[in-house]
């Protein structure tokens, strides 16, 4: 076993600890406890084992005043068993865990549709400054002038970027915003007592929180197909729209990383119909100085602070899903300014240091960048992977699978997920595999604008070398990854049966 796979528990040792101090009653100062340590005599007259005592003594009444104020219902009947540990051991131990973890300061995170880009550490030294660390939601408005300031100054520079009129920042995630965009829409129909509209379309190319959001909004989902080119059929669309029909959710480009070519089309049907259009911001990053969805036509929003305006996320958090408004929706904003929480407000921090760093020039070269990486790969790999749609992508691109995958009569071929399984050995995170399901073996692959051409030029020899591999033994992938901490679990068993304590 290696040593960096053990618990922390497995290295614990009765008695061992980190360090003790002198307590504070015995030590009032360096001068004293130098002085009684060292005594002009050369001997030093406390002991450890003294020393040990008088702090054990000194947390004991720490920990009787506690239990004092403490219902008794609620304190444990036994210790806390907690490891005892070794100061290196602590550090050796969190050090090696920190090791076995990918990110994106670890290398290359082309994970499609998520938008993993190098967050720069600037960011994280604004979000840590202690004016806005020490901040707490219920303070009075008029103690926390600066850190409104700041959220005044981002909602001004997201609307000059997205076309909208006003955002809430409340929503902690993007598909919490997705909830508050269509709980906007649902009351901006309701208050026109235009009650039939119960139904949302999306596209079948949508994220999986598209659907999901308006369920739990208690909204009906109606799908539209896309065509042969992956977008929109407008044609399919087109006997959809009615007067029941709340609204429209896209995401423009699309899962597949294609632009909606007909999108000026379809706003103005959705529009004649009475619905309005739903932007889900996931893919908003190859557009960011290039077009806005509010030009679009798009009445509602949210964006992704932590993908598109690069904020270190995952693993469930930290996010931040603001929702922008149009005209229409601007009166049912009102509602969500009042409260004193303001959503995650380091993210918002980062975020507002992101865009001022690139500035009003630099940022306009977020899209383009974006669009031109993911293109850059696209094409050099298309020989040896398959390509179901051939055209000019933006932020992201789906293979469906190898060209060749090695398959004899004798033995499989290789999957889009041996690929993915087999990119860790070469120390690259796996894109985004099975997704979207218009395709049987997708890989959906997304560079961002952060990446060097190196790094793009070693990712693509490495995804030539893997193709080579699974055309002459398609057991190499098969059995991948061979060199990680951990290879291939049973993921249903660890699903289904979680073994969830030591």
């Amino acid at each position: 076993m290696k040593y960096y796979d053990k618990l922390i528990f497995e290295l614990s040792r009765p008695g061992r600890s980190g360090y003790s101090l002198p307590s504070q009653e015995k030590f009032s100062s360096p001068e004293k406890w130098l002085a009684d340590s060292f005594p002009a005599s050369g001997k030093k007259t406390s002991s450890v084992a003294a020393d040990g005592a008088a702090t054990d003594e000194h947390f004991s009444a720490k920990r009787s005043c506690i239990s004092a104020a403490t219902p008794k219902a609620l304190l444990r009947a036994a210790e806390l068993p907690l490891p005892e540990v070794s100061e290196v051991d602590v550090v050796r131990h969190y050090t090696n865990l920190s090791q076995m973890n990918f990110g994106v300061d670890t290398g290359f995170y082309p994970l499609g549709s998520c938008t993993m880009k190098y967050n720069p550490k600037i960011n994280e030294e604004i979000a840590s400054m202690p004016a806005f660390t020490g901040l707490h939601p219920l303070q009075p408005a008029e103690t926390v002038k600066g850190a409104l300031e700041v959220e005044k100054s981002l909602d001004k520079a997201l609307c000059a970027i997205t076309g909208m009129k006003s955002f809430t920042f409340l929503p902690c995630a993007g598909a919490h915003g997705e909830l508050t965009g269509l709980m906007l829409i649902r009351e901006y129909h309701l208050a026109r007592k235009d009650f039939a509209r119960t139904k949302v379309i999306v596209p079948d190319s949508a994220h999986g929180t598209n659907p999901a959001s308006a369920n739990v909004c208690g909204l009906e989902i109606v799908e539209v197909k896309s065509n042969s080119r992956g977008l929109v059929d407008v044609e399919s669309l087109k006997p959809l729209l009615g007067p029941d029909i709340a609204a429209i959710m896209m995401t423009n480009p699309n899962t597949l990383g294609l632009f909606e070519k007909e999108i000026g089309e379809i706003a103005s049907l959705v529009h004649s119909c009475g619905a309005l259009l739903y932007y889900d911001g996931a893919n908003m990053n190859p557009l960011v100085g290039k077009v806005r969805p509010g030009d679009m036509g798009f009445d509602v929003l949210h964006l992704n602070l932590h993908k598109t305006f690069s904020t270190p996320h995952g693993g469930g958090g930290p996010g931040s899903g603001p929702v922008g408004v149009g005209e229409k929706l601007l009166p049912y904003l009102d509602n969500v300014h009042t409260s004193g929480f303001h959503g995650n407000f380091g993210v918002m921090l980062r975020a507002y240091a992101y865009i001022l760093m690139l500035g009003r020039e630099n940022v306009k070269m977020v899209g383009p960048l974006a669009t031109l990486a993911a293109n850059y790969v696209k094409e050099s790999l298309k020989d040896a992977y398959k390509l179901p749609i051939d055209s000019v992508c933006k932020h992201e691109f789906v293979f469906d699978g190898l060209i060749n995958d090695g398959g004899h009569d004798d033995v499989h071929g290789a999957t889009t997920l041996d690929v993915a399984k087999r990119l860790l050995d070469y120390g690259f995170h796996a894109p985004t595999i099975y997704f979207p399901l218009l395709f049987h073996q997708a890989l959906m692959i997304e560079p961002t604008e952060s990446e060097s051409l190196e790094t793009l030029d070693s990712f693509i020899d490495v995804m030539h070398k893997i193709a080579e591999e699974a055309a002459e033994d398609p057991r190499i992938l098969q059995g991948a990854p061979h060199n990680t901490p951990i290879g291939r679990p049973d993921e249903t068993a660890a699903a289904r049966q979680p073994v969830l304590k030591y």
